[in-house]
């Protein structure tokens, strides 16, 4: 997730994802967004035309493709791939984060749903694509795993749902142990559910 290597827009939008998951939209001024990125000040509104709401849309858009583009990172480390083998890993990345640098990030989505959901229509709009981008390919990975396809989107939300309650009680704790938890449980119930016919 570095920011080095990128254009400055593009810098913004990574920029703003990060602050995102650490303050909440209503804490994320633009300023701070260009300052996190080492962009112009100025060049937000040349990219950004529609000002903080456009800008934290693509932020959401963002973390949505970098969740859902995990999806297959998280399969490629596993011997076997199992549902509960990419669960352990979509949890292990935040247990990893918050062992390694502490409890202030959480997840951009959740943040603008929470602070935007109900007074933004486009920003609940994005988030609920954002969610989307990323159940698709756990979904399909559960497929690809022996999952029936009548049950894979259901349990795909089950593991992003469950994921994130955790990171949030983590956060709240802080310790890892929600997160820890979530893995444990369903482990069982994914693997469960891969259809041992054929």
């Amino acid at each position: 997730m570095a920011v080095s290597g990128r254009g400055p827009r593009e810098r913004m939008v990574f920029s703003a994802a990060q602050l995102i998951r650490r303050d909440g939209v209503a804490a994320t001024g633009m300023r701070e967004v260009a300052t996190h990125a080492a962009a112009p000040r100025g060049s937000l509104q040349h990219y950004f035309p529609g000002g903080k709401e456009q800008l934290v849309n693509e932020a959401v858009g963002w973390a949505g493709r970098y969740a859902g583009n995990r999806v297959a990172r998280f399969l490629a480390a596993l011997d076997e791939p199992t549902p509960s083998g990419l669960f352990a890993g979509m949890v292990r990345q935040w247990t990893d984060e918050y062992e390694a640098v502490g409890f202030a990030g959480g997840c951009p989505v959740a943040a603008a749903t929470v602070d935007c959901a109900e007074s933004i229509e486009s920003t609940r709009e994005a988030a609920a694509a954002a969610f989307a981008t990323w159940t698709g390919p756990v979904t399909g990975a559960l497929v690809d795993m022996g999952v029936p396809k009548e049950r894979a989107g259901a349990l795909a939300t089950l593991m992003i749902s469950a994921l994130e309650g955790a990171i949030l009680m983590a956060r709240a704790e802080r310790d890892v142990r929600p997160l820890t938890t979530v893995a444990a449980e369903l482990g069982p119930l994914l693997d469960g559910a891969v259809s041992r016919a054929g």
